[in-house]
Formats: C-alpha cells, structure tokens, sequence
C-alpha cells in the first residue's frame, strides 16, 4: 500500500515575474498543494526567509529584472540547503539550466511553456522526496539528541559519584592532618626541637591557615562538582528577563569588574521575549561565566554580551542566541576541546579549574540549550549559547534514583568512573 502524503504541509514558492504565470500556477495546483508566489527575485528569497522552516520547494524563473533565477537558487541553497530547487527555463536558456545542474544549484529543471499533468507529477514527486528526507532527518535528530542526553546523564553521574566519594575520602585523610597541625607547635616545644623555624609559633599558624585554605578549595570544588549534577529540585517556574538578570550579576561583581579595569558592553534588547526557567540556576548561569571571564582575562580586557532570538524557528521552538565575547589572548585548540572539563585550567594558574564552566554546561542543559566557546590564539574566545523561550521538563535529565540504579547496573559506567578518578598518564 503507497503512503498517503499531505502535500499542503509544506508550501511550493513559485517565482516569475509573468503575473500571467504565477495566477495561472495557483489556480492550476492551490488546491492540491500550499502555493506561495513573488514576482522577483528579491522578493522570493524575502519569502524564503520568512517561511524557511515550511518551504519544501523553491521554483523560479531564470529570465527575470533584476536578478536571475539562478541567482535566487544559489541564495537558497545557502541559506535552507534542504528545500528542492527546480528552475523554469526556456529553450534559449538551456546553457543556464545546464550550468546550474552541474553547480549542484537544482534538483531539476522544467522548460516552458509548463504541461499542467507532468509538472504536477513532478511537484508531487519532488515533495514526497523532500518529505522522506525531513522525516529522515527528524529521526535521526532524535536519535542523536538520546544519545546526547544519555552521554551527559553518565558524566554528570561519574561526576557525581566522584565528587561524593573524593569528599570523604579527603576530608577523612585531612582529619588527621589539621589534628597534628592543632598540635604540632605545643608539641615540638615540649620536646625543645632545636629548629629555629619550627620554634617560631608564626611559621605554624600560617602554615596552618594555608593548609586549612587548600582543604576549603578542595571541599569547595567537591561541593561545585556535586551541585552540577543534581537535578531533583530543577523547575522552570519563573519568567526573567535576559538583560535585567546579566545587569543584576554585573552589579554584583561591579567592584571585582572596577579592579580588573573591564570593560563591559551590553547589547540585548529590551523587546526581547521573557525566558521561563529555573531562577536561581539561570542567574548562576551567568554568574560563573563573568566570574571565568574575570579570573582569565589580563587587567583591561573588553567584554560584549549580546542576544538575539533566533531566526526561521516555529513559535512552539523559540529560542535567543547570546553571545558572550572577549578580546582576551584567546585559547589554543587543545584548551578550547576540554575547556568543559572541570579538571582542566582555562587561564595560566593551575589553581583556576574549569569548574565553574562545567556547572555552565550542565545549566544550560538542564534548560534545553547548548553551549560551546570558540577561540583563536591571539583572537579572543565566544561563548555561544542557544536556550529555548520556552524549555520542557523533559529536558531535564534522570532523577538521581533513577542515576543511582542505572549505575548499579551498568559495568562499563563503573570501569569509566574508576579510570577518571586516575591521574593521566604523560
């Protein structure tokens, strides 16, 4: 049994600039397909990029004022590379029709004047194409999409469990230590231990201090590592404003950003659709990518924080692409691979790990976003990052009970877990 095709799911642009043509196109086929029509070249690629998204067929005349029809054919391959392309051409037109085949610019070519029956068959044939590979591609946007979700639930477990372990385990190794450090001065005295720097009780209180510095940093990175994965209170019950929440963190670290002499500029507009999320989150979102920016950038570095909605998306997938960009020295291929890995330094001090932009990752996760940074040495680094208007719970990953038994039954994520906690070789 052949598939039944809805052909009015997505629309046919017929271009040409006979209104003979395009009255005489819709009448013959708008009831069996949806027809959109434009007079020009420019005004079809202004249809094409208002209705990118439900446009399945673009077809054009090559003979029009202004520019030709295989211009108007290369425009939208570059801009919806899926959407067939067929041009109109006459008898005295062929050498176009031939140079557009063989720059890939077609999917094929009708001469006029048009047969009604065949040029039907042909839009037909063109749509159920065109409708396989949407169907196609969804599919396998969806499989991609489990397989990513299912990749970062396993890192945020592994992270996780690393972190909670890794947290007893020292604090119970550093029991012992900050005891003889309570005890060592008062001891070594009794004993009169002839060691000038170990009589001074100076020497051991700040030893002392830095050692009970370097236990807070450890717990503090435990403590980041473990709030990133936990996901059981996440609910996108607040709507915000993407300018109001970056002003509110800026003025928060206003004398942070004064001492480092940066120099921020602002460019998100006010009419700007209000984001629904989870509040606190979001607001920690961008409190740790300016506290990054702060602790990696040189003394008077510039920083331009934009947004944008994101253009050709239906209403129900809404999303704003904001830009976070620096002029700083910019970061060479190998950093900007693992710049989400917690363990791993962005700037020149071993001290400042990657964790902040870890609990940014999984952030705009949660929120059903992505981000990644991209960077020249020399160039300065961007962080991009899409987030719907309007995320779904179903973004959100597994519980942790859910976590826990999928770890419980799961060898290979336990070999995985073990071999991160190693330090690596070389």
């Amino acid at each position: 049994m052949m598939p039944a095709y809805d052909y009015k799911k997505f629309a046919i642009l017929y271009v040409d600039d006979e209104e003979k043509s395009l009255t005489a196109f819709a009448r013959a086929f708008g009831d069996e397909f949806r027809i959109l029509t434009a007079n020009n070249a420019q005004d079809g690629f202004r249809l094409l990029e208002a209705h990118r998204q439900e446009i399945g067929l673009l077809m054009t005349d090559q003979r029009m004022p202004g520019e030709k029809g295989v211009w108007l054919l290369e425009q939208a391959r570059r801009l919806e590379p899926r959407i067939l392309r067929v041009l109109v051409t006459a008898f005295t037109d062929y050498k176009d029709a031939i140079d557009a085949i063989n720059t890939g610019a077609i999917y094929k070519y009708i001469s006029k004047p048009w047969d009604v029956p065949t040029l039907e068959l042909t839009l037909k044939q063109a749509l159920e194409f065109f409708m396989v590979q949407h169907e196609r591609d969804e599919l396998l946007r969806e499989k991609l999409s489990v397989i990513r979700n299912m990749t970062i639930a396993d890192r945020i477990l592994s992270l996780g469990l690393l972190a909670a372990g890794l947290s007893h385990h020292i604090r119970n190794a550093l029991v012992a230590v900050k005891t003889f450090l309570d005890l060592a001065p008062a001891k070594l005295a009794e004993e009169n231990v002839d060691l000038n720097a170990l009589r001074d009780p100076e020497f051991w209180r700040e030893y002392h201090r830095n050692v009970q510095w370097q236990i807070e940093k450890i717990n503090h990175l435990l403590h980041q590592l473990w709030s990133a994965s936990e996901t059981s209170s996440l609910a996108f019950n607040d709507e915000v404003r993407l300018g109001a929440v970056v002003r509110a963190e800026l003025a928060k670290l206003e004398s942070d950003v004064a001492s480092r002499q940066l120099s921020v500029t602002l460019d998100i507009p006010d009419e700007l659709p209000p984001l629904c999320v989870d509040k606190p989150r979001f607001c920690r979102l961008f409190e740790l990518l300016l506290k990054d920016e702060l602790a990696t950038l040189p003394v008077g570095s510039r920083l331009a924080i934009s947004a944008r909605p994101v253009e050709g998306l239906p209403a129900d997938r809404a999303q704003v692409e904001i830009h976070i960009q620096d002029n700083g020295p910019g970061l060479p291929a190998e950093t900007l691979r693992l710049i989400f890995d917690p363990f791993v330094s962005r700037g020149d001090n071993p001290a400042e790990f990657g964790v902040n932009l870890m609990a940014c990752y999984f952030i705009v996760h949660h929120h059903g976003g992505t981000i990644h940074a991209v960077s020249e040495p020399g160039g300065g680094t961007t962080f991009k990052i899409r987030l719907p208007f309007r995320p779904s719970n179903t973004n959100a990953v597994p519980t942790d009970t859910e976590f826990l038994h999928k770890a419980v039954l799961n060898d290979e994520l336990w070999h995985r877990l073990a071999a991160s906690s190693q330090p690596p070789l070389g």
